[in-house]
């Protein structure tokens, strides 16, 4: 899958660190890099935007604003120095948000979110329904999946999708993290990030800014998230 995206942000050195690591995926078209926000408004107004990776402290016209005019592009990245606007950017469909200085390997990872999105994006699978305790059944074209609700490790936010995370497979489910804790099949989960919820029982070790499954996968705490898990300290 080819995606159009451009890059904004009026710091030349963090502009070209973007584009540079941008380049080395070959599904990434770049359209433009730009040190203004105007510029790229009427970038985007000009062409068929999938990802704008976007700064937030701009002269003129922020991040944040330029964010709100354009609210019909599928995926926004904030790369800013401010971690103080993750709440508010993730308020304006924000798909990640990074903290300078950026490396490659959290690139790579903001990625892998991003080839998650739009592959649900054009394969939107279902939550269908709840059988018993331990069951659901997710709906992947025309066939009904069975899962065990037992083998769930994590599930991922992406926006209005949900990845639900097993040690053999992911599956792509078109209903929010939020909407999806509610329900009484999940009640065994619990949110430890905005994009995050853990089953208990898999929980190995609590570090300061994240959790150790057992499978040695790490999952990030959100600070706002962490009163949530002192029912195991």
């Amino acid at each position: 899958m080819t995606l159009n995206c451009i890059i904004a942000d009026d710091n030349e050195i963090d502009r070209l660190t973007v584009l540079s690591f941008a380049k080395k995926f070959p599904n990434l078209n770049i359209l433009g890099a730009f040190a203004d926000s105007n510029e790229a408004l009427v970038a985007i107004e000009n062409s068929t935007i999938d990802i704008i990776f976007l700064d937030i402290d701009m002269p003129e016209l922020s991040g944040v604003e330029l964010r709100k005019k354009v609210n019909e592009v599928p995926a926004c990245i904030f790369i800013t120095s401010h971690p103080e606007y993750a709440v508010e950017s993730f308020e304006l469909e924000t798909l990640d948000f990074i903290v300078k200085p950026l490396k490659f390997d959290r690139f790579e990872q903001t990625m892998r979110r991003i080839t998650d999105f739009f592959e649900m994006k054009n394969k939107a699978s279902l939550f269908e329904s709840s059988i018993g305790g331990d069951v659901i059944y997710i709906k992947e074209g025309h066939e009904q999946i069975k899962v065990k609700l037992h083998e769930i490790l994590y599930l991922e936010a992406l926006k209005d999708y949900t990845l639900v995370v097993t040690a053999q497979k992911r599956y792509c489910v078109l209903s929010s993290i939020g909407l999806l804790l509610k329900e009484i099949s999940f009640q065994s989960f619990i949110r430890i990030h905005r994009s995050f919820a853990v089953q208990k029982q898999f929980i190995n070790k609590i570090n300061t800014h994240e959790i150790i499954l057992n499978n040695d996968l790490a999952i990030p705490i959100g600070r706002s998230f962490k009163d949530n898990l002192k029912f195991l300290l």
